[in-house]
């Protein structure tokens, strides 16, 4: 096989994964069950991966974090389900996910951050008060 036969073969694989989110999408909406596929670990072929691309589309949200490397959160055209790519070093991709969920966790504050911040937030403000 050529690498340009590889480029535009479709292994079927994208609709049976569209059909597992398409499942999973329902669990979410039924029970809160939230669900993600590791897409590194599926021998996707770029045209599977246009595939995907061109039927889950793109939503409204886009969120770009800069935690040891970027990292992309997008929903796509289907609320609940969204593409998750970290990258590493050099801006190799180092995880990517498709995420079905009301919101990716690595979104949500953790506890220890808010009480950090509210204590931080409240020193800030001893300050003014004793500015005046």
């Amino acid at each position: 096989m050529t690498a340009e036969s590889h480029d535009t073969l479709r292994t079927g694989l994208a609709r049976s994964l569209l059909r597992e989110i398409a499942d999973r999408l329902a669990q979410l909406a039924d029970t809160g069950e939230a669900h993600a596929i590791d897409l590194r670990a599926l021998p996707l072929s770029p045209a599977d991966r246009t595939e995907l691309h061109e039927v889950l589309g793109t939503g409204e949200v886009e969120a770009v974090l800069h935690v040891a490397g970027e990292s992309t959160l997008r929903e796509t055209a289907f609320t609940g389900v969204w593409w998750v790519t970290h990258r590493g070093e050099g801006g190799a991709i180092a995880a990517e996910t498709i995420e079905i969920c009301a919101a990716p966790e690595i979104l949500y504050a953790q506890s220890a951050d808010i009480g950090w911040s509210a204590a931080r937030l409240a020193e800030e403000l001893r300050g003014d008060r004793d500015a005046t």
